[in-house]
């Protein structure tokens, strides 16, 4: 089914209605690795911005990957002593699976996460966070690169930083200007859908959710933010960088092929109901005729070479016709992909043959003016030829854009006709599903001598201060056996990956 005209799985964006008091509305994620020096103050300085500034109520959760330090004993006392702190416990390393698991799991409808090391400003959350409430977007980042940003880092750092940005724009035609900015934000509703089409459990994670959400035509509203580089930063720069470019090949190879059902992301146009009810609208003309110029551009371009080609050892009609051919297949393709945004292998063959009657029809016009082009003069000129075929081609490519809207890729409305659905599982917490996870020293400690146990060899034991525990990569790994979730019915459109079990 087409991307642009699918009523899709998300409903309207709508501004957050008040919540009740103690419902966070806002779940920021510190995910943590070995950082006991640092995860204190940060936490406290998190917590004491959003208690003066934040007008809704707010959870902060650490999210501690696997340390083998003792963070695990600092998270626990700092959700112990602050009730707006909890703090989960992960086996498996991975920022990626940190977030995915904490964002399953949370019960709040703005989703953030920002890093431990606190480089960005924090006056920057509430712009972040703003236009997920009010419904204007579905996705937020903080820009470094951005033209009002303020940043301080080394010479390395901004070069590797506006190379891969660089990259991304090339390889995957993305648009938001920094993925890797540690202080992004996401409506739960869309993180329920978003989240299990994202496979990197690793630093990649960030980048390939902007560029399925974009690709989704999902709203990404950009912060400019004030960002301090930490020079005592533990990330690993070419092994990161050496995965963010699978990642790229991975998830453009998804892209070019369609594997992706990226129409469950798909929002009705417009938030005013009067826009939905509008009936006998053209929907997604524009882009579709942007798109059709483009891949009829380079089809003209490809038809020209291989007419030029054919030449050299056949007739000019036989020539047109084998260059007509070949590209009108690849033509129709291309435009079913692009254009009219059809995805996976369904239909294909029909479209094909629907194709080839378009490429008769072509195929009459531009031998009709070759005709014609013989009949005047009986020696053309080989430019003379190309002209011709040009002008033939632009009034075949009018009406070949015709019968594609109308009767090839027609707009799709109302229900599928398969009986068969999917379902996307959304999390709803409840206390019981979590196992305790209790940390050492400070079992039989009170609790004003608790940082006289803040020892290295500490034994992760009985505590007074416990950590929700995940098992390792249960809820990252899609196989978390919550008794509370709820299955929401999604329809599989022309999308028919293999590899998704839904």
């Amino acid at each position: 089914m087409r991307t642009d005209s699918s009523p899709g799985t998300l409903p309207a964006r709508e501004h957050l209605p008040a919540a009740a008091a103690g419902t966070p509305v806002l779940d920021v994620v510190i995910p943590v690795f070995n950082e006991e020096k640092d995860l204190q103050p940060c936490v406290l300085r998190l917590h004491e911005h959003l208690k003066r500034t934040f007008p809704y109520a707010f959870r902060i959760t650490v999210a501690d990957n696997a340390s083998t330090d003792t963070t695990p004993l600092v998270a626990a006392r700092l959700a112990a002593e602050l009730p707006e702190v909890r703090s989960f416990r992960l086996e498996q390393k991975g920022r990626g699976r940190a977030l995915r698991t904490v964002w399953s799991a949370s019960d709040a409808p703005i989703l953030a996460y920002m890093d431990v090391d606190l480089s960005t400003d924090l006056n920057a959350l509430l712009p972040l966070v703003a236009p997920l409430i009010s419904g204007h977007s579905d996705l937020a980042i903080g820009s470094r690169l951005a033209r009002s940003s303020r940043v301080v880092r080394g010479a390395k750092r901004e070069f590797i930083s506006r190379t891969y940005n660089l990259i991304l724009r090339g390889s995957l035609q993305a648009r938001f200007t920094d993925a890797q900015c540690g202080f992004k934000a996401i409506r739960r509703d869309v993180a329920q859908i978003l989240l299990p089409l994202i496979e990197d459990t690793g630093w990649f994670f960030d980048t390939e959710m902007l560029v399925l959400a974009e690709r989704a035509g999902l709203r990404i509203h950009e912060v400019p933010v004030d960002w301090v580089d930490d020079p005592d930063s533990t990330v690993h720069i070419v092994r990161t960088a050496t995965d963010d470019l699978k990642g790229v090949l991975r998830v453009g190879k998804a892209l070019a092929t369609g594997s992706l059902p990226l129409d469950r992301l798909t929002r009705p146009f417009g938030d005013d109901p009067r826009d939905r009810d509008i009936k006998d609208v053209p929907k997604g003309l524009a882009r579709q005729l942007v798109g059709f110029c483009v891949v009829g551009g380079m089809s003209t371009l490809f038809y020209l070479v291989l007419y030029s080609a054919f030449r050299g050892f056949a007739g000019s009609q036989i020539a047109n016709a084998l260059a007509l051919l070949v590209s009108a297949v690849a033509n129709t393709a291309a435009n079913r992909r692009l254009t009219f945004g059809v995805t996976g292998r369904g239909g294909a063959v029909r479209h094909q043959a629907q194709g080839l009657v378009v490429f008769g029809i072509g195929l009459a016009l531009t031998s009709g003016s070759l005709a014609a082009l013989s009949a005047a003069t009986s020696d053309p000129g080989h430019s003379t030829e190309l002209a011709v075929l040009i002008a033939a081609n632009l009034a075949a490519t009018v009406l070949r854009f015709l019968l594609f809207r109308a009767w090839v890729f027609p707009d799709q409305n109302g229900e599928p006709t398969s009986s068969s659905s999917t379902v996307v599982a959304s999390h709803t917490p409840s206390s019981s599903v979590y196992q305790a996870y209790t940390t050492g020293a400070y079992a039989n400690a009170p609790h004003s001598n608790a940082n006289n146990a803040n020892s290295a060899d500490a034994s992760y034991g009985n505590s007074l201060y416990p950590t929700d525990q995940f098992r390792a990569g249960d809820v990252a790994d899609r196989t978390w056996g919550d008794p509370t979730m709820r299955l929401q019915p999604v329809r599989p459109h022309d999308s028919q990956d293999p590899r998704n079990p839904r």
